[in-house]
């Protein structure tokens, strides 16, 4: 089985009639992902690669029995898009624009768990059930189906190590971009659940970064709760303190809180493999199979 999306899925594209909208609704319907409606204020009535367009989610959500939705909006108009999507009930949305308002982000982040629904980003690649379906922009030639899951802050990072994965024969079970901002919809011990639950995935692969606490946290849920084998990356070991590294949420506190070295510790004492670099995730994978 696979979770989050798979066949099944019926996704709504917001922002639908922008350029990667439009562009990245081609590619996923290529793919062979059920994307059965699009989204665009004002620009109800439309059509985009015979996928009809509404005004509203709510409309595009009762018209199709929607389930999911991949926000290809700019940052200053997630707010108002992904708060549309958490309001009309949608299980599943994944938000794709990096730079999104902290405070825009944090009032959607409870919003999302005060509703009940799953969210996904900001700063994300999407969420891939190789074989089955993706909603986002990653690009799928480079993921196979397998029995390896992967969550992953760093597109490029998880790029690499899927290439790798694929080059030696070994797949993906489901593949979640968790994002690179400051305050993630869903953190890695919301989404470790799904892996230990999945039948699909006997391996989980976590590459993280430095900034935050995100992967300490999920140190712990590891260690109380996965039966599973972790391998784990923590990008970023050289970075200077104080300083933002590419991602809003990677960077490292004076006082060293962030840091990968604090990081990898966390992990370590849970009993996590830990990686030193996306073809160290490769070796730890063959030796773990």
């Amino acid at each position: 089985m696979s979770f989050f999306i798979d066949t099944d899925t019926r996704l709504i594209v917001q922002g639908i009639t922008g350029r990667e909208g439009t562009f990245h609704t081609e590619q996923m319907l290529a793919y062979g992902t059920q994307v059965v409606a699009g989204v665009t204020p004002g620009k109800g009535g439309t059509e985009v690669l015979g996928i009809p367009v509404y005004n509203t989610v709510r409309e595009a959500q009762e018209r199709h029995d929607a389930n999911a939705t991949v926000l290809f909006v700019p940052p200053r108009f997630l707010y108002g898009a992904a708060y549309e999507a958490i309001m009309t009930g949608i299980p599943l949305i994944m938000t794709i624009a990096e730079g999104t308002p902290v405070h825009d982000m944090m009032r959607l982040h409870h919003l999302a768990k005060e509703q009940g629904v799953r969210l996904i980003g900001p700063n994300s690649f999407g969420v891939i059930s190789p074989g089955k379906a993706k909603a986002g922009f990653m690009a799928h030639r480079i993921f196979a189906e397998g029995r390896v899951g992967v969550m992953s802050r760093s597109a490029t990072n998880c790029y690499e190590t899927v290439y790798l994965m694929k080059r030696n024969g070994i797949g993906q079970s489901t593949v979640v971009g968790v994002g690179g901002d400051m305050i993630p919809g869903s953190t890695f011990a919301d989404i470790l659940p799904f892996f230990e639950a999945d039948e699909q995935t006997d391996i989980i692969v976590l590459i993280g970064e430095i900034g935050g606490s995100e992967e300490e946290i999920a140190a712990q849920y590891i260690q109380e709760h996965i039966t599973k084998p972790v391998i784990a990356l923590i990008a970023g070991k050289n970075a200077p303190k104080d300083t933002s590294m590419g991602h809003a949420g990677a960077i490292v506190s004076p006082n060293g809180e962030g840091s990968a070295e604090s990081k990898e510790t966390a992990l370590r004492t849970a009993g996590v493999h830990i990686a030193e670099s996306t073809e160290d995730i490769l070796r730890l994978i063959k030796k773990l199979l």
